[in-house]
């Protein structure tokens, strides 16, 4: 293939101002960088799986200072990571980060695997978390191919072949294997990935002091702002949920979300979702309210603005609506909880970013 004998000529030239950028100029700190501990790489890895850096780092410090080993953290119960959690999102990655500690803790005695294929295999794991933890851990020969790894070999070898395509991941993870210094894997791995986010950056990338700039394709050839290349676009659906927060002597009722949706084993308050927006009043006079007030009204103690959350693939709208009644309200799968065990619940952002904003509304007695 045209690319990769391209790639053959250029190879030593980008691997060795790579990993010259990454001796003499790369100052990106981060609390897991050098760590050889695979148990602390593997929480970072799945930490930062689709959450920013700079939000990651205090999350993980809480992480490895609460469950400072794997069978700490397989030994605490679900409700404690995933509050501890609360707040990053794509809450799966907890579901998967539990699952993964217990069996690491049950049937590997505590001792996390070593070579890349069983890595791979445990849950949670794909390709690129796989190779972080082999390369970074064991030192093993396995190259890492994430959005920063994308857009490098994109720009540099101006391959406009789109990265979410079968073709593109092919391409791609065999030219990251290539050019991978197999006897420096966890150096060379961190060093571009850190070029990517720092140097290489997907909006106003710092082209003029970049050490590759000479042999550049997309910088050459005026490409930059159009590589990589992606074919898929994301789909995004409205939903309005309206969170009702009832109160009944002395108790908040909620429920744990199931499985297969968003914010899976979090809870939350009780739920009306509807496909548009609703007004108050529209909501009071609804067969479902007016079913959990009963023949006595309730007293209405907060109603609040309009939140609004963007996930990957969907944009969530709605607010909450304090109210207290005066009969056991009709919730056959919630529980009342009293507002001392209501602190120590893991709820979804959108519920968390309300409370934290209504402190006193949401928690007076």
């Amino acid at each position: 293939m045209y690319i990769l004998q391209k790639m053959d000529t250029g190879r030593k030239y980008f691997s060795k101002q790579l990993l010259q950028w990454n001796k003499m100029q790369n100052k990106r700190a981060m609390p897991w960088k050098g760590e050889k501990d695979p148990y602390k790489i593997w929480l970072s890895e799945i930490i930062l799986q689709q959450t920013r850096v700079e939000q990651g780092w205090a999350y993980y410090n809480r992480f490895v200072s609460t469950f400072p080993h794997i069978k700490k953290l397989a030994a605490a119960s679900e409700e404690k990571v995933f509050k501890l959690w609360e707040g990053l999102g794509y809450y799966t990655r907890c579901k998967n980060l539990i699952a993964t500690a217990k069996f690491i803790a049950n049937e590997k005695q505590g001792k996390f695997p070593d070579s890349y294929e069983e890595i791979l295999s445990l849950k949670g794991i794909g390709p690129y978390t796989a190779a972080a933890i082999a390369s970074f851990a064991f030192n093993l020969p396995h190259a890492v191919v994430d959005g920063n790894v994308f857009r490098v070999l994109s720009r540099f070898f101006g391959i406009d072949t789109p990265t979410d395509s079968t073709a593109g991941k092919k391409l791609f993870t065999e030219l990251a294997e290539a050019l991978l210094d197999k006897k420096l894997p966890g150096i060379y791995n961190q060093a571009i990935m850190d070029f990517g986010a720092v140097i290489c950056k997907p909006q106003n990338p710092l082209c003029t002091a970049c050490p590759l700039k000479t042999r550049c394709t997309a910088l050459l050839q005026a490409k930059v702002d159009v590589l990589p290349v992606k074919a898929s676009k994301l789909i995004k659906k409205e939903r309005w949920l309206y969170y009702l927060i009832v109160e009944y002597n002395g108790k908040i009722y909620v429920r744990k979300r199931g499985a297969k949706e968003i914010w899976e084993n979090l809870y939350e308050f009780v739920l009306l979702e509807t496909d548009k927006l609703f007004s108050f009043e529209e909501i009071k006079n609804s067969k479902f309210f007016k079913n959990i007030t009963g023949k006595n009204k309730a007293t209405i103690l907060h109603v609040s603005k309009i939140y609004k959350q963007q996930l990957t693939h969907q944009t969530i709208h709605g607010n909450f609506i304090q109210l207290k009644v005066n009969n056991v309200p009709p919730l056959k799968d919630y529980k009342a909880v009293t507002y001392k065990q209501l602190n120590k619940l893991p709820f979804p952002k959108f519920i968390t970013g309300y409370l934290a904003e209504n402190e006193l509304k949401a928690f007076e007695r």
